[in-house]
């Protein structure tokens, strides 16, 4: 069972979350609820929640500073932002402080569901991930020397963020970038990331277009290119698949 704080000074939205969030169906046992960002910082040192819901344009701290806070206490912790577009450039920001993920107001009942849903499958994932780690305890790669799978992970990451708009880049790539062969990788990457290196990278690039929608003014070939599609239809294609709407259209959509 997993742990939520949600962090809003609108007593309406708190209200809605607690009547009609299915918190049984999401595993969340226990509910915190602060109006500010100090007030939230002191329950997040209390009570360490596994997921934080909060808005960007908090009172007495603002969700990026809380933040900052937040992860320095608890690395791991799966935060999603509330935002309105006027507000999208620190979302932006937030999101390279370890922000997961954002969604813009005006919020439903169903975009909390998603949101909370997704966040509680990135904590089982974290866990799982913890789990083979310390079962593993060193995975050793073909070139000799034990390094422990979370060492794998943040390198593989790291090439992963520093390469996500190159259209060459491959599980070869990668492979060879970390000395490894690519057969011994793919079969490390599932392990790691519970997913295939293809599938993982398909949708880190649509999460970035996603940003690169709602921040930008470029077009959709020119979005396509800058998270490394080659094809615009296929990147078309592959959004509506995940998303279940088009990029114009998502984009039309936020801003309204």
């Amino acid at each position: 069972m997993y742990t939520l704080l949600v962090v809003d000074d609108e007593p309406l939205l708190i209200r809605g979350i607690r009547a009609f969030i299915d918190f049984d169906a999401l595993l969340i046992s226990d509910l915190y609820v602060a109006s500010d960002g100090e007030e939230a910082l002191e329950l997040f040192k209390t009570y360490r929640p596994d997921i934080v819901l909060a808005d960007i344009n908090m009172p007495k701290m603002n969700g990026l500073d809380f933040t900052a806070r937040a992860k320095e206490l608890k690395p791991d912790v799966k935060i999603a932002m509330i935002t309105g577009y006027d507000y999208f450039d620190y979302a932006l920001t937030a999101l390279k402080l370890g922000v997961d993920d954002y969604i813009l107001k005006p919020v439903s009942k169903t975009d909390i569901q998603e949101i909370l849903s997704k966040l509680t499958a990135r904590v089982q994932e974290a866990k799982r991930a913890h789990e083979v780690s310390r079962l593993v305890g060193g995975l050793i790669p073909e070139a000799g020397g034990a390094v422990e799978a979370s060492n794998y992970k943040r390198q593989i990451q790291q090439e992963i963020n520093a390469h996500i708009g190159d259209m060459d880049f491959s599980l070869s790539y990668l492979a060879n970038a970390l000395s490894l062969s690519p057969s011994y990788l793919s079969s490390l990457f599932k392990t790691l990331y519970g997913t295939t290196f293809q599938q993982y990278m398909i949708t880190a690039r649509l999460d970035r277009a996603k940003i690169l929608l709602l921040s930008t003014d470029m077009k959709i070939y020119e979005i396509a290119a800058a998270v490394g599609f080659e094809d615009p239809n296929y990147f078309s294609a592959a959004f509506k698949k995940q998303f279940g709407t088009s990029p114009n259209r998502y984009k039309e959509q936020s801003k309204k």
